[in-house]
């Protein structure tokens, strides 16, 4: 798919800033990353959601966007392998976990394996609060 986009960038948050800022606003800073990171600057944005904050470039909000937009649902597919990619290299470095099963998503298996080995330094501590009673 990346070798026929005029360009795509790739930008995360990671959890201590997560963290920090709270979920919502790290997708915003996770989106205004790789905008403004792309190698041609767009004329317009389009934009899976009903919000968004701190975008400079003209923009639209769509609902439902990955399906009604390909650039939208083609900028989705991106994050999610990517991230999907770097959560399988954390299931080698922390093998425990199973995260190459559940992707890092709070399944019942995720959460008995953080009781039973403690959090590890990718989880996010706002997600620890409520399994550990925080």
């Amino acid at each position: 798919m990346t070798e026929k986009a005029n360009a795509y960038n790739i930008f995360s948050v990671d959890e201590k800033r997560i963290d920090e800022i709270n979920i919502l606003n790290a997708t915003y800073e996770a989106m205004n990353g790789a905008v403004n990171g792309l190698s041609t600057a767009p004329d317009f944005v389009l934009i899976d959601g009903n919000r968004i904050s701190g975008m400079e470039i003209p923009h639209e909000t769509v609902v439902k966007g990955d399906s009604k937009s390909i650039s939208i649902a083609a900028a989705s597919i991106l994050a999610k392998v990517s991230r999907d990619r770097f959560i399988c290299q954390m299931a080698e470095k922390y093998p425990e976990y199973g995260f190459e099963k559940h992707k890092g998503y709070g399944t019942k298996a995720h959460n008995e394996a953080i009781l039973k080995y403690g959090p590890c330094p990718i989880h996010r501590r706002t997600f620890l609060r409520k399994l550990l009673g925080e």
